[in-house]
């Protein structure tokens, strides 16, 4: 594939460390001891591992409960990412490359896929990410109660608190690197593109949850029930839509900011902005009217997602204070080895959202006795 090895990908390749010769075939296995520096086998241990439990949870819950929420979200993620990343790897083999440059490139990790343009634990956040925000969201209670729209924007918004602190620390421990000079970046939020932050950390899993409560979700509140056939082609859809979604959703920064990165990043803010304000008093209120009515016996739980949202927040704070100190050495953006810093007050604010909505879920009143002892039967499943 060195046919379509764009310069500036080539360019980002070497800055990480490896070059279009080097980034293996179509699938490539490295020795997870011999990468970048460690801090990239345990991100990739982290969320493949959490992606799977994600998935074997999906699997029980729809075998015991004939719920395939879990599964069509796990699997509409995946397919979303298929359809999203390829162009964005190979713009010329896809016809777009005059339009659409390569906007950043990962770095080689254990286990790669497209001649080390995709890391396997990239294909395995997607779903782990918005399994996490989704299920937050919908142990509160926010879709039953305030719809689909709502409900979309609060998982919008868990995303984007979790997604983030990943997100501001990646380019400094060298997880990926991106193309600053491409417009499409612009305007850039420290190390992080502004509509990275917007767009992929809250519009996407915003548009993805949308689509899933509406043909599955508000379903299954029902009590309805879907053939095997109905399931998938429901997750293509989904998956289809979510990515039109992703066009959607930004077009007034798209359309209104084109040729002022300022106006641009501006109405990109001014969502974010927007998603906010819907997404906190509802969590709030959902939060204090469960803790208010008590125990109830059709109070949905996932305890896979309440233990794993704690190891997850964990894990990144693990890694943020071990950079912490070539953080805190940085000049002009930069560590000494050259490489760009995150926003840390942005990412404290995150932390601490994130950590609000773990506490959240943690504190809900518990079940009955007989839902309790489901649930927690299915996490024993899921943690072997």
């Amino acid at each position: 594939m060195a046919e379509h090895c764009a310069p500036t990908f080539d360019q980002l390749a070497h800055s990480l460390g490896f070059s279009c010769d080097s980034a293996g075939g179509l699938i490539e296995v490295r020795n997870p001891f011999a990468l970048e520096n460690w801090t990239l086998p345990v991100l990739e241990t982290t969320v493949i591992l959490g992606s799977v439990l994600a998935l074997v949870l999906a699997i029980v819950r729809l075998r015991r409960h004939g719920d395939p929420t879990n599964l069509v979200l796990w699997f509409g993620a995946t397919a979303y990412l298929f359809i999203i990343e390829p162009p964005l790897y190979f713009p010329a083999a896809f016809g777009i490359s005059g339009h659409v440059d390569t906007m950043f490139a990962h770095n080689v990790f254990t286990v790669d896929f497209l001649w080390g343009r995709l890391p396997l634990y990239i294909v395995a956040i997607y779903p782990f990410m918005a399994t996490l925000a989704y299920e937050i969201v919908r142990m509160l209670g926010v879709f039953r109660t305030h719809g689909a729209v709502i409900g979309a924007a609060c998982v919008g918004f868990v995303h984007h608190a979790f997604y983030e602190i990943f997100d501001q620390i990646g380019p400094q421990l060298r997880w990926w690197e991106w193309s600053t000079s491409n417009s499409l970046n612009q305007p850039m939020f420290d190390s992080v593109p502004l509509p990275s932050v917007v767009v992929f950390a809250a519009l996407w899993p915003m548009s993805l949850a949308f689509c899933v409560y509406w043909f599955v979700g508000r379903h299954e509140d029902r009590g309805d029930r879907f053939s095997g056939i109905q399931l998938v082609w429901r997750t293509i859809v989904i998956g289809l839509l979510a990515s039109l979604g992703t066009f959607i959703l930004p077009l007034p920064a798209t359309v209104l900011g084109a040729g002022s990165t300022t106006v641009r990043g501006t109405i990109y803010a001014l969502e974010l902005v927007a998603v906010t304000i819907v997404a906190i008093p509802t969590l709030y209120r959902r939060w204090a009217s469960l803790r208010r009515e008590g125990p109830s016996g059709s109070a949905y739980t996932n305890d896979f997602v309440r233990g794993y949202s704690v190891v997850y927040l964990v894990v990144m704070a693990v890694l943020w204070l071990t950079a912490l100190p070539d953080f805190l050495d940085a000049t002009h953006g930069r560590t000494r080895d050259g490489d760009p810093i995150g926003n840390p007050w942005y990412t404290l604010a995150c932390f601490a959202l994130a950590i609000v909505c773990t506490a959240g879920v943690l504190t809900l009143p518990k079940g009955s006795a007989t839902t309790r002892a489901v649930e927690m039967s299915e996490f024993r499943d899921v943690s072997g």
